[in-house]
């Protein structure tokens, strides 16, 4: 029996639902299209899209749900919501980071977050951070602190550094 995701996130494009989806379902391993829908006739002096145009598309990211839906152009993403990529390696943070920033806002780019080709926030995190952040000694967090914010793509090792007092 198929387990039924309670909250999963819906994606506004103005019309690169499909291609978003194709496009990110190619970088994360384990990830599929389930299943498209389609404008139909009904409601086009509202949404204004020809029949038999995309609507949605239901993806999955290495087993987590998304919908996205061509909705026009009013409203765009922003960094108010992003998404976290977990990176066990320093291999695995530059694959995501290469294949999720190709194409975006390198400006966006800071401490572990970029903006993708489509506006799409996203935050590529090593698992050790977290812990290395909230260690009880704060000389500890104070300098991997520091060295996160002199960065935009993370580096383990520097941050493994600062965490040990490494010059």
């Amino acid at each position: 029996m198929q387990s039924i995701h309670r909250i999963s996130p819906c994606l506004w494009f103005d019309d690169q639902a499909e291609q978003a989806a194709e496009y990110y379902t190619a970088i994360f391993k384990n990830s599929r299209i389930v299943s498209l829908t389609r404008y139909g006739q009904a409601g086009h002096e509202i949404h204004g899209r020809p029949a038999g145009s995309v609507l949605t598309v239901e993806f999955e990211l290495d087993g987590q749900a998304f919908t996205a839906l061509n909705g026009g152009p009013v409203f765009t993403f922003n960094e108010a919501v992003s998404f976290q990529v977990s990176c066990e390696t320093q291999e695995e943070v530059d694959y995501y980071w290469e294949k999720l920033s190709a194409g975006g806002d390198e400006a966006a780019q800071q401490c572990g977050w970029l903006k993708d080709r489509y506006g799409v926030s996203w935050q590529v995190v090593p698992t050790a951070l977290p812990k290395m952040l909230s260690d009880a000694d704060y000389a500890k967090s104070e300098r991997v602190m520091t060295a996160l914010l002199q960065m935009k793509k993370l580096d383990i090792a520097a941050l493994q550094r600062a965490y040990a007092g490494v010059a």
